[in-house]
């Protein structure tokens, strides 16, 4: 894990400026860095990791932007996510549950963006790991304070099917008697609800800098499972990020 958080640290932050397209086109945004996230979903302890961040604009209607920030209008996009892996090898607390696998989550969305404000929603599901559906639902209100910099801040809701709650946050009848959890059944419903803050340093027209601070409070059944430690959930990461545009 050092050596992912380490190399993420070491890459090289400068780079000749190109042109970015000024017409309808494809953009996707790649980044990686160190982030400091809990141990698992209702953990009260935390680790480092290395944080990932892929954009991909399939379709947009107006102008790529060049200068920091979102592209603006209505964007219709790929979305993707990654969940950890949970192992009871790595937490003596969760002894007797069943590991869960990395999980990747492939999906799409919707985003409307002003000057001012974002507003989006995803639907994924998990091809590994959970294997179930999630939905965010989230908006930004923006601040760009000089043209290289932007500021944003604004609330994030997670909505989790069925499966999605009991691979986290349920406990079966066999990991009852296998642990000292009772068992428990979680349905589909908000997971989570909280708010993010970030802000966005644009070195040049292809390589930049995201830092992020995140809370959210777990609602329902993933805050009354018993399996959860806290209801609290902070998130901090720190990713370089690189551009690459391709006009019409």
């Amino acid at each position: 894990m050092r050596p992912i958080i380490l190399a993420c640290l070491c890459l090289p932050t400068f780079a000749a400026a190109q042109d970015a397209p000024t017409s309808p086109g494809i953009s996707f945004t790649f980044g990686v860095g160190p982030q400091s996230r809990p141990a698992y979903s209702g953990s009260e302890t935390y680790e480092g990791a290395p944080k990932f961040r892929f954009s991909l604009h399939a379709l947009e209607f107006g102008p790529i932007s060049r200068q920091p920030g979102t592209p603006q209008g209505l964007r219709f996009r790929p979305s993707f996510g990654i969940v950890g892996a949970r192992s009871a090898d790595d937490h003596d607390e969760l002894s007797g549950l069943e590991d869960i696998d990395l999980s990747l989550e492939l999906g799409g969305g919707v985003s409307f963006t002003t000057p001012d404000y974002e507003v989006f929603a995803k639907l994924r599901h998990g091809v590994t790991g959970h294997e179930a559906q999630i939905a965010e639902f989230g908006g930004d209100l923006l601040y760009r304070p000089a043209a290289q910099w932007e500021l944003s801040i604004g609330p994030r809701v997670l909505w989790g099917s069925e499966d999605y709650a009991q691979t986290y946050y349920g406990v079966s009848a066999a990991e009852s008697a296998a642990s000292s959890f009772d068992a428990f059944e979680a349905g589909a419903g908000i997971v989570s609800a909280g708010i993010e803050a970030g802000a966005r340093y644009q070195i040049n027209d292809v390589w930049g800098l995201e830092g992020a601070i995140s809370y959210e409070q777990l609602q329902n059944d993933a805050a009354d499972s018993p399996i959860t430690q806290s209801a609290d959930q902070i998130g901090a990461s720190l990713v370089v990020t690189r551009r690459f545009s391709l006009g019409f």
